[in-house]
């Protein structure tokens, strides 16, 4: 009986379930490490956005798809990394060191917000989270001295230990291994006491505090993890564009952070980078899309934000569990085809529903 546990045990926290996992990850892994040789420079380009935004979405993802906690200003701990790098980069700190410094720094504010917001949560943390970002989006926009107000900011090009990685292909490499060592950060910490503490107060604060679990010291520690992963993606993206202003940290990115972990799939580390993915492609799509639209609806003002919003409905509605609950619903389809039936999920879909009206 004892052997049985432990094994369960094993493979409930093992990162790779199956030799199965093993293999597709690992073709995965071996495609990205390709793109520069594969794809022009154009989406590889898309792809490192696709990573940058990625790594915003883990942490993003801890706090609200892991911890329960609910954030409208997201954009402000990206800021905050983003003018760190810039600044630091600029004096000569040398880029290891000022990456480090963005994620540390943006981890502080982290905390500073996270210790008020544990007396308030659902709604009322969101707005108290929104009020602070529109405070951060204030300072940059006000602290000439140092940010460049609404002026903005030139971002030198990064160095690391000598060698200008400012090209599409080396930076790209160097956000596919900040992305590559986050993720499994973020697994690891999800299968340690930890990372189990943060899903007891996402499923319920009373019961995990009957449990012994120190609601305010694991909310703190979510909220300062989750903004120093927004910093670090922040830092790569202050160089990747070599230029950042006040207006690219507002309201309407927050919106646009959530909106991705939302429709990649709450819950999951999957949907970070499937929302990230979602995130980049679809100002694309809409692109392509006007042309075959009437110019009437084509060249209307705000029609990204009206797709977005029907697709966001759409999602909340149809697909509870976003992008990734899809697929694995498509997963779960092949795998019992033929023997697949149709109600396999309402029973799933019926609970989703109820748990979210609770």
């Amino acid at each position: 009986m004892r052997y049985i546990f432990k094994t369960s045990y094993a493979q409930d926290i093992a990162l790779a379930k199956h030799g199965g996992h093993v293999f597709w990850y690992g073709l995965l892994v071996a495609l990205l490490i390709a793109a520069p040789w594969l794809l022009p420079e154009y989406w590889l380009a898309q792809l490192t956005f696709v990573l940058i935004y990625g790594i915003v979405g883990l942490g993003l993802m801890l706090l609200a798809g892991f911890t329960g906690q609910f954030s409208i200003g997201h954009a402000a701990f990206l800021g905050t990394g983003a003018y760190t790098q810039a600044v630091l980069a600029n004096a000569g700190v040398p880029f290891p060191l000022a990456l480090a410094a963005a994620a540390a720094l943006s981890a502080a504010v982290g905390v500073v917000v996270g210790l008020p917001a544990l007396r308030v949560k659902g709604i009322y943390l969101g707005i108290a989270t929104l009020a602070f970002g529109f405070i951060v989006e204030e300072v940059f926009a006000r602290w000439e001295r140092v940010t460049g107000g609404n002026s903005g900011l030139h971002v030198k090009s990064p160095k690391l230990f000598g060698l200008d990685i400012s090209s599409g292909e080396s930076f790209y490499i160097v956000c596919l291994l900040v992305a590559v060592l986050c993720t499994f950060a973020i697994l690891n910490l999800l299968r340690s006491p930890t990372g189990r503490a943060f899903v007891a107060i996402r499923d319920s604060e009373i019961s995990a505090q009957s449990m012994g679990i120190h609601l305010a010291r694991y909310k703190t520690m979510s909220f300062a993890i989750s903004a120093a992963l927004a910093g670090l993606g922040g830092a790569l993206y202050a160089h990747k564009l070599s230029f950042i202003s006040p207006d690219q940290f507002n309201i309407l990115q927050s919106i646009d952070l959530l909106l991705m972990v939302v429709i990649g799939g709450l819950g999951s580390v999957h949907g970070a980078f499937l929302g990230a993915i979602f995130l980049i492609a679809m100002p694309q799509l809409i692109s392509l899309g006007k042309d075959w639209l009437p110019p009437v609806i084509g060249q209307a003002p705000g029609l990204q934000g009206l797709v977005y919003g029907l697709v966001l409905i759409g999602f909340v509605l149809f697909e509870p569990l976003g992008l990734y609950g899809r697929w694995l619903k498509v997963r779960t389809y092949l795998q019992l085809f033929p023997f697949y039936r149709k109600g396999l999920f309402k029973r799933q879909k019926a609970f989703t529903k109820s748990d979210r009206l609770r």
